[in-house]
C-alpha cells in the first residue's frame, strides 16, 4: 500500500513516517516544500522517497501525486502555528485552504480513489462555553484566529468533497499534541527549551511565559499519528473525529511539570511576557473522544507526564 505525506518534515509527519516504517507491506512517499528544513528527518531519510512540491501550485500537486498514485493521502501540511496566522493572515489562509482544495482536485482528475486524512484542529472551536465541554463534534464553530478559520474551510472542503464527488476524506480533529521535536514556538516546546537552556547555563533562571491559565487537552503526537492511521482503516468517509485524551491541564499547571524534571526547579522563576499573549485566546479545549474510540478502538497510550519528560530530554540533547 502506498501512502503519501504532505508536510512530511514537520513535526508530527516525521513522527507519522516512523510509525508506518512500523507496517507491513507500506511504501511511503512523503512530499514537502523544497526549502523546508528536514532536521526531523534526518534519522530516517534513504528509509523512505522524498519528493519536494508546493502544494499552493496545482501543476504542481498534479505532478506528484500522478507520478506517486497513492491509496492513502495523510494530510498534514500547513501553517500550523496560531501566532504566526495573526501576522500573516492571508499566507495562512492560502496555503491552508488552496493547498488542500489543489490535492482534492488533482485526485478528482487523475480518477485516483484514496482515502483522505485530514489534519484539521480543535481550534476550530474557539470560543466554547463552561457548559459545552468535554467538546463534541457537533459543537458549534467559533474560530478565534485567521489559522482557525483556515482549519474550519479545510475541514468542511473536506466533507463538500466528500458529499459532491466521493472522495473518501476522513476529518479528525486532533486536539494539543506535542513530544520529541515539537516545534520551538509551541508552547510546551518553549518551555522545555528555556529549562535545557537554563540547565546549561544559556540563559538566567527566568522563565518567559504568556497566558497561564488557558487549558488544553493534551495527547501525545506518537499517540496521534497512531490515531491518523486507524482513521484511514476504520472511519466512515465524509464523518469528524475528535482525536484527544479526554482530559485537559491548564498552561500553568502543564509548566510545573516541566520545571518538577529539572535539577533547578527550586531556582527557577516564571515572568510574564506582554509579547506572548494573543489578541484573543481560547481559554479551554477539552475534548470528548468517545466517538473516535467507539469506531477504532483508538485510546491514548502514553502518558502526559511521560511526554513531557520525553520533550524536555529531547531539549537538552539538542542544546
Amino acid at each position: 500500500m502506498k501512502c503519501l505525506i504532505t508536510g512530511v518534515a514537520g513535526f508530527v509527519g516525521s513522527h507519522l513516517v516512523e510509525f508506518l516504517l512500523k507496517q507491513k507491506n507500506v511504501e511511503i512517499v512523503g512530499v514537502d516544500r523544497w526549502y523546508t528544513k528536514k532536521d526531523n528527518l534526518n534519522h530516517l531519510l534513504g528509509q523512505f522517497e522524498y519528493l519536494e512540491f508546493d502544494m499552493t501550485d496545482f501543476s504542481s500537486v498534479m505532478k506528484v501525486l500522478d507520478k506517486t498514485r497513492p491509496e492513502k493521502i495523510f494530510h498534514l501540511a500547513a501553517q500550523s502555528f496560531v501566532p504566526t496566522s495573526w501576522n500573516a493572515p492571508a499566507e495562512t489562509l492560502n496555503t491552508n485552504i488552496l493547498g488542500q482544495l489543489n490535492i482534492f482536485e488533482a485526485v478528482r482528475q487523475l480518477k485516483l480513489d484514496p482515502w483522505i486524512q485530514l489534519a484539521c484542529s480543535s481550534e476550530e472551536y474557539g470560543m466554547v462555553y463552561p457548559d459545552e465541554v468535554p467538546i463534541k463534534e457537533t459543537n458549534q464553530l467559533r474560530p478565534l484566529s485567521p489559522y482557525a478559520v483556515s482549519k474550519v474551510a479545510q475541514d468542511l472542503l473536506g466533507y463538500q468533497y466528500c458529499q459532491s464527488y466521493k472522495l473518501k476524506t476522513v476529518r479528525t480533529r486532533a486536539f494539543n499534541h506535542t513530544g520529541p521535536r515539537r516545534g520551538e514556538n509551541f508552547v510546551t516546546s518553549n518551555f522545555a527549551k528555556q529549562i535545557a537552556e537554563i540547565e546549561k547555563g544559556k540563559r538566567e533562571p527566568v522563565i518567559s511565559v504568556g497566558n497561564l491559565d488557558a487549558k488544553r487537552d493534551f495527547t501525545d503526537v506518537r499517540d496521534i499519528v497512531r490515531g491518523y492511521w486507524l482513521a484511514t482503516e476504520k472511519c466512515e468517509p465524509g464523518e469528524v473525529y475528535n482525536i484527544c485524551s479526554n482530559t485537559t491541564i491548564s498552561i500553568k499547571d502543564m509548566l510545573s511539570t516541566l520545571i518538577g524534571f529539572s535539577k533547578m526547579k527550586d531556582q527557577i522563576k516564571v515572568k510574564e511576557d506582554p509579547t506572548r499573549l494573543r489578541p484573543s485566546d481560547v481559554m479551554i479545549l477539552y475534548g470528548d473522544n468517545s466517538k473516535f474510540r467507539k469506531q477504532t478502538g483508538w485510546k491514548p497510550e502514553i502518558p502526559f507526564k511521560q511526554t513531557m519528560e520525553d520533550l524536555l530530554n529531547y531539549w537538552r540533547e539538542k542544546i
